[in-house]
This record gives C-alpha cells, structure tokens and sequence, in this order.
C-alpha cells in the first residue's frame, strides 16, 4: 500500500541523463570492451544541465530517488560525484556487481518494487528501452534526450546488462 503521507518520489538515472558520459565512451567502442576504464572515467563525467534542472526542480515537491545500471563496485565514487554536482541527497539504486540482465528489467523491476510503499511522479531516463517498459507499466516517463545517443552504450545496457 502506498504512503501518502509522504511526498511521492522523482527517480533518475545519471549516464546520459544527469552525467555527460562521452568522454568515456570509447571505452566500450573496443573490443574487449574496457568496462573497469568505463567506470573508473565516471567521477570526471560532466553534468548535464537539463537533468540538473529537472532534479532540482522535481526535489521541491518530491523524494529524489537514482536508479543507475552502473554496478555497485561504483557506488562511492557515484556519491562523491552527485554531491560536488550539489544534487539533493537521496537513495541510489544501483545493479549488483554480477548482474548483467538488461538495464530495462533491472530498473522496471525496482520502480516496482518502489511503487508498492510510495508514488513515483515521474521516472527520467535516456534509454528509450527502459522508457518504454517503463510508461507500459504505467510510469510517468521522461525522456532525456539532450545528449547524443551513443550506440555502445545502447549495447552494453541491452545486451550487456553492463550499466
């Protein structure tokens, strides 16, 4: 049973929605791809404005949540990056080490698992996957669409289950 008591929650990613992750991107345009250089690049990703903004503004009436397909082994360094971006504290939900399912089961399975205690305004993400999945089960969606796709990291959340 939802609480609505509380304020409903505003849940983001961060690669491509929060945090400008093309500086990196050519660590998965290799073959093997070099996912510990992937991630390791993350704390010097630039923010986005656009998912700033809309952060900010959403944690005027609503709980910030982060949903991020990045693997746990990343959580500090994610913390540290959303505070020196002065973004609103808030749970971070991150994928196991070991799990590779795609990032649209993974973050669909969590919104629901979030929308059983709380209500979910609205879910921000750029993978038109989950965006999908998500707005069929009934999530209010946006898309962040103010950075240029990136075909490998396409890849490595579909089929990778990478982040």
């Amino acid at each position: 049973m939802t609480d609505s008591s509380r304020p409903p929650l505003a849940v983001f990613d961060l690669d491509n929605t929060l945090a400008d992750t093309a500086h990196r991107q050519h660590f998965l345009e290799r073959t093997p791809r070099d996912w510990d250089g992937f991630f390791a690049a993350a704390p010097q990703d630039p923010p986005l404005a656009e998912g700033i903004a809309l952060v900010l503004e959403s944690a005027e009436e609503c709980e910030v949540v982060y949903l991020t397909g990045r693997p746990e082994r990343c959580r500090q360094d994610t913390l540290d990056w959303l505070a020196a971006q002065g973004l609103p504290e808030g749970r971070v939900h991150m994928r196991r080490d070991n799990d590779r399912r795609p990032a649209r089961r993974t973050k669909l399975e969590t919104l629901r698992r979030l929308a059983r205690t709380r209500g979910i305004r609205v879910l921000v993400d750029d993978d038109e996957l989950v965006c999908e999945d998500a707005e069929r089960a009934g999530f209010t969606v946006v898309r962040a669409r103010w950075t240029a796709p990136s075909a490998a990291l396409k890849t490595a959340q579909e089929r990778e289950g990478r982040t």
